[in-house]
């Protein structure tokens, strides 16, 4: 069997899905398999049909704007971790590219069903959900869901197809109402969140996608490949941080946030929290979490469920939260009651909200009131003093709903700034709020979040290796080819070269299907891992410096996404706050950005990405390297584009 033939059977599942929402014409298509070999799957191949598909300076709400699911080659397979997938399209809180990565196990269900991707186009002429069980496919009426919260969608559908295991992958109210950040759910509490993936699924009348998969996968060398699966969760199972991670989840961050001076409070105002010990990972461990949970395939389980079971919020239930949770609902907005946030989170999961630009765009709007820009006219019967929980619930309700004060802010911070006034203390970069690590102590990071292609985020770059030095100190060298300092994590001099290796790789890591948990950020797994498993999954005798190269080559196609909506240099610094303001509390107090610094660096990385340090576009001499010429072309003839 030639590899051409190994590739359509091994690895990938084999086939696209095309629904047009518009004429209800449901295609299936064999995936191409160069574009396996350029992009490998889930976050590139979306990346790639995203750039193919989509109309430069389209409105992200309208049917012009595709939404793109995708697996990776080892999602859904006995590789550790590999649960992911990503949702692809323009972003309506930005207007740029955008994705979102999620777990649990909808992404496996899919790929058992038979299919790599789902491209949804147009918007249908009333409410509808897909049905995927295997070779079945249909749209059927969701007129009787519109209006249902996730956890009420989730079992209605669940109930009506008669397939109590079916994974469904639903919006809420949020979605529905086209708030700018609404979220995809799935599992009840798996959120594809960031860049408002939610809402553009809402403007197609889409309230959500079921599948139930049969088939199974197959491997190109079973044996090899299951060597492998062994070592990578041996390697897993004995790094330094596994034991936190699997008793305490990201919210083991917090604690460290607050000792290391990074924990964002009252809308970055301060880095450190006095209440942050009552919201930590500990608490939530002793006083409320009462299982663990992990998703498909995971040898870590750093998920837990809750229950609160006295005062105010006695009742609630729900999955998580996750440490950006617990700093955008708590410390952001100076709230130090763990079981609000509990509630929010839980909120915010059966509305269809992304808890992190909930959490930033109220504390927003609590600077705002603070500073006598939101006034209590403007705000009804709600106070907006830092730290009152009851006001923070009654804004999600308001803003999934669109209600009142809450129709402002569902257009998210930036927008709700430029109509109110406050910009200045928007914490974002490209329209996209930050998440909870404040970069004025950590310039690596600092550089990641501002040049990331879908705006202000983590994701994209995790730099582990900057904000736990000592720990993998040998790993860096090895790895990267540097050698740390004992103040590695203030210095501006080889950010960008780590930083451009981190987010390679992590393109790598979404692409193959995998989790970053377990990949890139807390490092267990090293380059040579993925390029094994892939290579036994596949059959592809492929070195691990090709797959970095795909890593940087979808890295620069996102870019180019980027570039054709207008990104620019410009668009690549952190926000003013990070300039003008030195960190007030906390050990890292009296640390900022500091400009001619942060210029030298970003020339640095635009030099070892290979774009002009003008303009922040794509040289053509690495696009012929990576093998997107046709793609730089196609952006500098778009009319969107003015070099």
């Amino acid at each position: 069997m030639n590899n051409e033939s190994k590739q359509q059977y091994f690895g990938w599942a084999g086939q696209i899905l095309r629904v047009n929402l518009s004429t209800r014409e449901i295609i299936k298509e064999p995936l191409d398999q160069k574009l396996t070999r350029k992009y490998l799957g889930q976050s590139g191949i979306n990346a790639k049909l995203l750039f193919d598909l989509s109309i430069p300076g389209a409105d992200p709400l309208s049917p012009d704007n595709p939404l793109i699911f995708g697996v990776g080659p080892l999602g859904g397979s006995l590789a550790p971790c590999s649960g992911r997938f990503t949702v692809t399209s323009k972003s309506p809180l930005t207007g740029i590219f955008g994705d979102s990565n999620c777990g649990g196990h909808w992404g496996p269900e899919l790929k058992n069903a038979g299919y790599d991707h789902i491209i949804i186009t147009g918007k249908a002429e009333h409410p509808v959900y897909l049905w995927i069980n295997d070779d079945h496919v249909e749209l059927k009426d969701a007129r009787h869901l519109w209006g249902k919260d996730t956890w009420q969608t989730d079992e209605m559908i669940k109930m009506q197809l008669a397939q109590p295991s079916a994974q469904i992958a639903c919006i809420g109210p949020a979605g529905e109402n086209q708030v700018r950040f609404a979220a995809i759910i799935c599992n009840l509490a798996r959120a594809a969140a960031r860049t408002g993936v939610g809402a553009v699924m809402g403007s197609k009348n889409l309230k959500a996608i079921a599948v139930k998969g049969n088939r199974g996968l197959v491997v190109a060398e079973p044996e090899n490949f299951l060597k492998e699966v062994y070592r990578c969760e041996e390697v897993i199972q004995q790094d330094p941080l596994y034991e936190v991670a699997t008793t305490l989840g990201t919210t083991a961050i917090t604690g460290l946030a607050q000792m290391l001076g990074f924990l964002p409070t009252r809308n970055f105002q301060q880095s450190t929290f006095e209440e942050a010990e009552n919201i930590n990972g500990e608490v939530l461990l002793k006083n409320y979490i009462t299982s663990r949970k992990g998703c498909f395939n995971c040898p870590v389980s750093c998920s837990r469920f809750y229950k609160v079971t006295e005062g105010e919020y006695a009742g609630t239930v729900g999955e998580g939260p996750e440490y950006e949770t617990i700093s955008a609902l708590g410390s952001k907005c100076g709230n130090g009651d763990l079981s609000s946030i509990l509630h929010a989170n839980t909120l915010c999961n059966k509305l269809g909200l992304d808890t992190i630009s909930t959490g930033n765009v109220i504390a927003w709007a609590m600077e705002a009131f603070q500073r006598g820009i939101l006034q209590q006219k403007d705000l009804a019967d709600e106070t907006f003093d830092w730290g009152n929980h009851r006001a923070i619930i009654n804004t999600i309700h308001k803003i999934s709903a669109r209600e009142g004060i809450g129709d402002i802010l569902a257009e998210g911070a930036l927008r709700a700034a430029r109509k109110m006034g406050g910009e200045e203390f928007v914490v974002h970069s490209k329209g996209m709020d930050y998440p909870a690590v404040d970069i004025r102590g950590t310039k690596g990071m600092a550089l990641s979040f501002a040049v990331s292609p879908r705006g202000g985020d983590h994701l994209k770059g995790l730099p582990l290796y900057e904000v736990a030095p000592e720990v993998y100190q040998q790993d860096i060298k090895n790895e990267v080819g540097i050698d740390i300092t004992p103040n590695y994590w203030a210095e501006y001099d080889t950010k960008a070269k780590l930083m451009s290796w981190h987010e390679n790789w992590h393109c790598v890591v979404d692409s193959l299907g995998l989790c970053k948990l377990e990949g890139i950020a807390i490092k267990p797994l090293k380059p040579a891992h993925f390029q094994r498993l892939i290579s036994a999954a596949t059959g592809w005798d492929m070195t691990v410096e090709e797959l970095e190269t795909i890593g940087e080559r979808i890295w620069n196609l996102e870019r180019l996404l980027g570039v054709r909506e207008g990104i620019r240099r410009i668009d690549d610094f952190p926000p003013r706050r990070l300039y003008d303001e030195p960190v007030a509390t906390g050990p890292a107090a009296g640390e900022s950005l500091i400009h001619e610094k942060y210029e030298a660096m970003l020339n640095q990385y635009y030099q070892l990405r290979g774009w002009d340090e003008n303009t922040g576009i794509p040289l053509r001499e690495r696009m012929q390297k990576l093998g997107l010429e046709h793609e730089l072309d196609v952006v500098l003839s778009s009319s969107e584009v003015k070099i």
